[in-house]
């Protein structure tokens, strides 16, 4: 088995979900006056490269630490849609399957590209963590029934931006998922993307 480490570097810089504690570094002695440095390190779970347990969405769900390592590890389909996706794009089952095969039970790994402006790169930007491409219900529904272990994606959300609280928390990037919904797909995003 090969391990492959997907994680982005976390530091001061990485932008934290809206209303989330950022990372926070004090320093609680230093090494002049006692021998030796120590920091005190703070932030919310939900930030930089993480998984998101079921109990994130579900109460009753599964927290991390009740995940097994046969549940996060095993076959995956890894696909490549960085070509396909731009800023509030919809990405569908029949994308990932036109590029790549994916079995039931596989792990699926989407690159759409949007690494690419992350805190620690040379475009970052951190509107575009809410600016991203994102599914919509449909691609919900095929993940169900492929019944996939988990998906990871490259960018700020494994849902579309606009089918989370982004969309009332960011009335600017709203109005222009609204905007491009309409040139690009004939309706809002209510319509497309909601459950």
């Amino acid at each position: 088995m090969k391990f492959v480490d997907l994680s982005i570097p976390l530091g001061v810089g990485t932008p934290a979900w809206p209303t989330y504690e950022p990372l926070q570094i004090k320093y609680f002695k230093r090494l002049a006056p006692n021998g030796a440095n120590g920091q005190i390190i703070t932030h919310s779970n939900h930030l930089g490269t993480h998984l998101d347990g079921e109990i994130h969405f579900y109460t009753p769900g599964k927290d991390i630490a009740s995940l097994t390592l046969d549940f996060l590890t095993g076959p995956a389909a890894i696909v490549d849609l960085s070509d396909a996706c731009g800023d509030y794009d919809i990405y569908t089952s029949k994308m990932v399957e036109d590029r790549v095969d994916v079995h039931e039970g596989d792990i699926l790994i989407i690159h759409t590209g949007y690494h690419r402006y992350g805190w620690d790169q040379p475009r970052r930007t951190k509107s575009a963590t809410w600016s991203s491409t994102g599914p919509d219900r449909e691609f919900a529904e095929w993940c169900k029934a492929k019944k996939l272990k988990w998906l990871a994606v490259d960018c700020g959300s494994a849902d579309h931006p606009m089918n989370t609280i982004i969309r009332q928390w960011m009335p600017r990037q709203a109005a222009e998922a609204e905007t491009h919904f309409q040139r690009k797909y004939g309706q809002g995003p209510g319509r497309r993307l909601h459950r």
